[in-house]
C-alpha cells in the first residue's frame, strides 16, 4: 500500500510540473479543494467523520497545517525551475532536518550515529547543489538556484510540520491531522490570489482536478498503510519515489539527471535510511526497557 501511495504522489508531482503556467499557490488551492471531498468521504466510510475530528489542540493543528501548506507551495514552485529527479532528491533532506529540529526544539539527544548520518546527508545535498551554486553566482543559472533554495526551504517547513505532528502524537487522531491540514491548506492558499492567479484552460482545469483527486487518494493510501506497519518500517520505501521521478522526468519531460544529482541523491538516501534504522533501534530498545 505504501508503494502505491508513493506511485500516486509521483504522478501528482508530474501533473504539477506540467502545470508550469499555473502559479504554485493556485495549484495548492486546487490540490486541497479537490482532495477535501475525497478525504471527507474516506473519513465517513471509516466512521471517523464525527469522533475522529474532535480536538482541543486547534493551535497545533493550525501551525502544523500552515507549515505544511508553505512546504507544499515551495515544493510546487521548485518544480517549475528544476528537473523532477533533482527536486525529489533535495526533498529527501527532510528526515535530516527533522533530526536537527528535534534536537533544537524538542531537546532530543542525537549521538554519533545520527550526527554522522546528518553530516553525510548534508554532503549529499551540497553535491546536488554545487552546479547550481556555481551557475547562480555567475548569473547564468540564477532561476535554477532560486528553485533549489525553494525546495530546500520547503523541506525545512515540511520538517517543521513533522515536529508539530510529533508533539501531537498520542493526543490527536490521524483523521484530524489529515482533515485539518487539507482544510487549512485550501484556506491559506487563497492568500496567494493577489500575487496573480490565471484562468485555467480546460486541459489545465482537468489537470488541477487530477492533482487534487490523486493527492487525496495518495494521502488516504499513505495514512492507511500505517495501520499495517510502523512508520519506521515504511519510511525506507519512500525513497522509491526517486525511481518514479527518474522515469517520469525522462519519458515525459526529457530530463536526464546529472552524475552530481545521482551521486548526491545516493548519499542523502543512505543518510535517511541510516537515520530511520537508528530511530527504529532506539524505539525497540525503549520498548524492551519498558517491559
Amino acid at each position: 500500500m505504501i508503494l502505491l501511495a508513493i506511485t500516486v504522489f509521483s504522478i501528482m508531482s508530474g501533473l504539477v510540473k506540467a502545470l508550469d503556467r499555473v502559479p504554485a499557490g493556485q495549484v495548492v488551492f486546487f490540490r486541497s479543494a479537490f482532495a477535501l471531498p475525497v478525504i471527507v468521504f474516506w473519513l465517513w466510510s471509516q466512521g471517523d467523520l464525527q469522533n475522529g475530528l474532535k480536538t482541543r489542540n486547534y493551535r497545533s493543528h493550525f501551525f502544523r497545517s500552515v507549515a505544511g501548506t508553505i512546504a507544499m507551495g515551495l515544493g510546487f514552485a521548485g518544480l517549475k525551475y528544476l528537473p523532477l529527479p533533482e527536486v525529489t532528491a533535495l526533498g529527501f533532506v527532510m528526515p535530516i532536518l527533522i533530526v536537527i529540529f528535534a534536537a533544537l526544539f524538542l531537546g532530543e539527544k542525537i549521538r554519533l550515529v545520527r550526527i554522522s548520518a546528518v553530516l553525510l546527508g548534508l554532503i549529499g545535498v551540497l553535491i546536488i547543489l554545487w552546479p547550481r551554486l556555481g551557475a547562480g553566482i555567475s548569473g547564468a543559472g540564477q532561476p535554477e538556484m532560486i528553485g533549489a533554495m525553494m525546495v530546500l526551504a520547503g523541506a525545512g517547513f515540511a520538517a517543521t510540520a513533522q515536529i508539530f505532528i510529533k508533539g501531537m502524537a498520542g493526543q490527536e487522531k490521524t483523521a484530524a491531522i489529515v482533515f485539518y491540514f487539507t482544510l487549512t491548506s485550501m484556506i491559506v492558499s487563497t492568500t496567494s490570489l493577489p500575487f496573480g492567479w490565471v484562468w485555467p484552460t480546460e486541459t489545465e482545469l482537468a489537470m488541477l482536478s487530477g492533482v487534487g483527486l490523486v493527492g487525496g487518494i495518495g494521502q488516504i493510501l499513505l495514512t492507511s498503510s500505517y495501520r499495517f506497519a510502523d512508520a519506521s518500517a515504511l519510511a525506507p520505501f519512500g525513497y522509491t519515489s526517486m525511481i518514479w521521478a527518474l522515469l517520469i522526468g525522462y519519458f515525459v519531460f526529457d530530463e536526464v539527471p546529472t552524475l552530481m544529482t545521482i551521486s548526491g541523491a545516493g548519499l542523502v538516501i543512505l543518510s535517511g535510511i541510516a537515520i530511520v534504522l537508528r530511530e527504529r533501534h532506539l524505539a525497540m530498545k525503549s520498548s524492551n526497557l519498558a517491559r
